[in-house]
């Protein structure tokens, strides 16, 4: 094997490397927060866990049977009652998923932490993160990388955003600009990134603008033979009816950023109403451990567990 090929093979071998250590594209993906109670696709409430478990995390369910899940959901239920009223209000079922919501960012930015403060100074460069991310192949143009295009993409991206995050432009992250490098969505400052992430993934044609086929598209891929769910026709109805605001048929920048950053809406406080609204029987505006429990495949698919890891831990860890 001559010199070069070997450089090139020993290239190949790093690329694989950083691309298993960078963090994973689908946490640096920001895209619209749908509430609990957006869609029914017909299949209980299988939507429900992956759209706030993820796909993966949602898998971590298979390990407990249902006897074991109830066992650890009423012990979280305990936890959630702060008053020891044997009852949950809105209130403590709203503060317990913002908790789980900051608990899940702190834990996922420590995470990355450990692999990108290389020089332990307690701050990130943004050259520690492109030299841990990228590496070796910089120097090459991403020539070894089979698709060099998709690299590149991700490197503009990743500086464009950490620039944004980098509040006072020294070119190095603190924990805080780090936090808002990873979750954008925490942090006002942040809008402008992620509308442009958005439409770059979303509009296919390259058009500044996303169609109708374009945003469900972005959803839903349908199979042959296989009928439409319901749930895209009222994401149908939500395109024309409500998110195209100037009824021309497509979304803009401004009708982008309506959708996938709503203002002032509360995610938790919604699903707080939903989770109550779907499980209190006895329509007292509060649950009772008896009426979780009786629910448990629904709490289980919530942000009220922690993505399913508060299932897996024991009570003395929560």
């Amino acid at each position: 094997m001559s010199m070069m090929k070997l450089l090139r093979s020993v290239a190949a071998l790093c690329l694989l490397a950083a691309a298993a250590f960078a963090v994973p594209a689908q946490e640096k993906r920001i895209h619209h927060q749908l509430d609990l109670s957006d869609h029914d696709d017909g299949h209980g409430f299988l939507y429900d866990h992956k759209a706030f478990l993820g796909k993966e995390e949602a898998k971590t369910f298979d390990q407990l049977t249902p006897e074991e899940s109830k066992d650890k959901l009423a012990k979280i239920v305990d936890r959630i009652d702060t008053d020891k009223d044997g009852f949950i209000s809105h209130a403590e079922l709203h503060s317990w998923i913002k908790h789980r919501q900051r608990r899940y960012i702190q834990e996922n930015v420590n995470k990355h932490w450990k692999d990108y403060d290389q020089n332990h100074d307690g701050k990130i460069a943004w050259q520690e993160y492109k030299n841990t991310t990228y590496g070796f192949y910089l120097d090459e143009e991403f020539d070894d990388v089979e698709d060099k295009t998709a690299y590149r993409t991700m490197l503009t991206r990743d500086e464009r955003r950490f620039k944004t995050a980098d509040r006072d432009g020294d070119g190095i992250a603190t924990r805080d600009e780090f936090t808002a490098f990873l979750h954008p969505e925490e942090f006002h400052h942040m809008r402008d990134v992620i509308v442009q992430e958005t439409m770059e993934d979303i509009d296919k044609n390259g058009d500044g603008k996303v169609d109708m086929t374009e945003y469900i598209g972005d959803m839903y891929t349908s199979e042959d033979g296989e009928g439409e769910p319901d749930w895209v026709q009222t994401e149908k109805k939500q395109f024309s009816d409500f998110r195209d605001t100037n009824k021309d048929g497509y979304l803009d920048a401004e009708e982008v950023a309506d959708w996938v950053l709503p203002g002032e809406v509360d995610h938790a406080d919604n699903e707080a109403k939903h989770l109550i609204l779907e499980t209190d029987t006895d329509q007292d505006q509060r649950i009772t451990k008896k009426e979780v429990l009786s629910n448990w495949n629904m709490f289980v698919g919530s942000q009220a567990t922690n993505y399913g890891e508060d299932l897996t831990k024991r009570h003395d860890e929560l």
